[in-house]
C-alpha cells in the first residue's frame, strides 16, 4: 500500500468516525476508528474491569465542588486519546499561546471566574492565555495494563491507547493529588 493510499484510508476512517459520532445518540454504540475502518464500541459509566477496554477518567476533585468521573470504552483495538475523549463526551480547551498542546480547561473547568486557592493564601484565576500556574493545572496520565500510573510522554493529539490502558486528566492543585487513584 502506498503512503497516499494509507493517508486516504486514515482520512476515510476519520471521516467515518465523525459521521458515526454525529449520528449516534448517547444510548447507542459509538463508532471508533480502527485499522479496518470503523468498529462499534460501547461506553460504560465506570472504569473498565480487569484491564479490558480503555478506561478514560477526569478528576477535578482537587477543586472546590470538583468531581471525578471514569468511563470504560469497550474495544479491543488501538484508539487515539483525542478520539477516546470524544467518545466519552469530554472536551478540552487549550491556551491562546500554546493552542491544544496545553490543556487549560476540561469540560469548562476551571471556569475563568473560579478563585483557585494557592498555597500562600492568594487566589489565582485561570485565563488560558499562556501556561497554567505551576500550582494549578491539568496533568495527563497513562497507565499500561497491569502497570502503574505515569505522566504521559505525548499529548492528546498524538497519544495512542491500547486496550487495557487507562488515560486520566487530573487537575493538580498545590501538588495534590500527586497521581491518579482510578
Amino acid at each position: 500500500m502506498t503512503s497516499t493510499s494509507r493517508a486516504f484510508a486514515a482520512a476515510a476512517a476519520s471521516a467515518a468516525l465523525l459521521f458515526a459520532l454525529a449520528a449516534c445518540s448517547s444510548d447507542a454504540p459509538e463508532a471508533a476508528p480502527s485499522a479496518s475502518g470503523t468498529q462499534t464500541v460501547q461506553v460504560g459509566d465506570e472504569a473498565c474491569a480487569d484491564d479490558a477496554g480503555i478506561t478514560v477518567a477526569v478528576d477535578a476533585s482537587a477543586l472546590q465542588d470538583g468531581d471525578s468521573k471514569a468511563w470504560c470504552i469497550d474495544t479491543d483495538e488501538t484508539l487515539a486519546a483525542a478520539d477516546a475523549l470524544t467518545l466519552v463526551n469530554v472536551s478540552t480547551e487549550g491556551t491562546d499561546e500554546y493552542g491544544d498542546q496545553v490543556v487549560c480547561r476540561v469540560n469548562g473547568v476551571p471556569a475563568e471566574d473560579l478563585a483557585i486557592p494557592a498555597a500562600d493564601g492568594s487566589d489565582y484565576f485561570e485565563t488560558c492565555e499562556s501556561m497554567p500556574a505551576a500550582n494549578a493545572y491539568w496533568s495527563l496520565w497513562v497507565k499500561p495494563a497491569g502497570g502503574e500510573w505515569g505522566y504521559a510522554e505525548e499529548g492528546l493529539s498524538t497519544l495512542e491507547l491500547e486496550p487495557g490502558q487507562s488515560l486520566e486528566l487530573l487537575f493538580q492543585l498545590n501538588g495534590e493529588p500527586a497521581q491518579p487513584t482510578t
